[in-house]
């Protein structure tokens, strides 16, 4: 029984499940800062996030398998199939009842807000199943880093605020913004990690077609494009000074940055790909509490 729960704890992928938290912590305290909070829309929309995540995770590790991708390579806990841990059965039957369970969320939240709200979930559950699965996955075709940075970064947020507050503003957007970019920095650094792989298996990233150098840049570009959002609406916007919590995640995203510029050894970059989801998770918590924070200081 024991080692059927571990299992499926590594089935599931727990240390990636972050990804979807940060989006929903963001939007959820930026409702709160405009005055706004539901505690059982905020947990319910939180266990919807996580479950797509759960959902997205399975499939993947279902298809690997189905698809040879496992084959030869240096075998991770995560990959229960492949292991002889778990079913291929069993594991599509859990990506189904994920998503499963995450749909009757999103009737729940459709119900009580507005059925516009059903066209996002559609779209979110449709992008979580075909990033890895069908005859030509989107994820292998050259769409991972666009669709990560819509649909977990942009979408995630400022749906998550919709369902708090019932309104489409530009600081949701606005808020949304450093969340893609760090949510798609993790995709870029997983890249690297498996430009190898991805060029001998003919998928198709950014980093695969351009190289590790570029693949760099673009980590690069992704964190300052985070950190200069939040620098911007500082400046025009000073009452949410608290924002600038965010710069205490520097460090990580420097101390990231270095281990990808060594690059080279699968151990280092696995390093970095840990730093890059450590570093969405920093800020993510730190610009959720700045928004706290600063709905405290403006609303007493």
């Amino acid at each position: 029984m024991l080692q059927r729960i571990t299992a499926w704890f590594w089935a599931i992928r727990p240390f990636t499940l972050s990804a979807s938290v940060v989006p929903v912590l963001v939007g959820t305290a930026l409702a709160v800062y405009d005055g706004y909070f539901h505690g059982v829309l905020f947990v319910l929309t939180l266990l919807g996030s996580v479950l797509v995540q759960v959902g997205t995770n399975l499939v993947d590790e279902y298809t690997d398998h189905v698809q040879g991708g496992s084959q030869g390579k240096l075998l991770a806990p995560y990959k229960v199939i492949a292991l002889g841990l778990l079913s291929p059965q069993a594991v599509r039957a859990g990506a189904v009842a994920s998503f499963a369970m995450a749909s009757g969320i999103g009737v729940y939240l459709i119900v009580v807000t507005h059925w516009a709200l059903l066209f996002v979930c559609m779209a979110s559950l449709a992008v979580a199943y075909g990033y890895s699965a069908g005859p030509r996955p989107l994820g292998n075709v050259g769409l991972g880093e666009p669709l990560v940075f819509v649909f977990m970064g942009l979408v995630m947020v400022v749906a998550t605020y919709y369902v708090q507050t019932a309104m489409l503003t530009w600081q949701a957007f606005l808020a949304s913004l450093p969340v893609a970019c760090l949510v798609t920095a993790i995709l870029v650094v997983n890249d690297l990690r498996d430009i190898d792989e991805d060029r001998q298996t003919g998928k198709i990233t950014p980093v695969s077609q351009y190289g590790a150098a570029f693949g760099l840049w673009l980590f690069v570009i992704l964190v300052a494009g985070a950190y200069l959002s939040i620098l911007g609406w500082v400046v025009v916007q000073p009452v949410l000074f608290p924002l600038l919590l965010v710069g205490l995640a520097m460090p990580k995203a420097l101390a990231t940055t270095r281990l990808i510029r060594a690059g080279g050894a699968r151990v280092t970059l696995n390093l970095a790909l840990r730093g890059a989801a450590q570093l969405h998770l920093q800020f993510g918590v730190l610009l959720a509490g700045g928004f706290v924070i600063s709905s405290l200081i403006v609303h007493g």
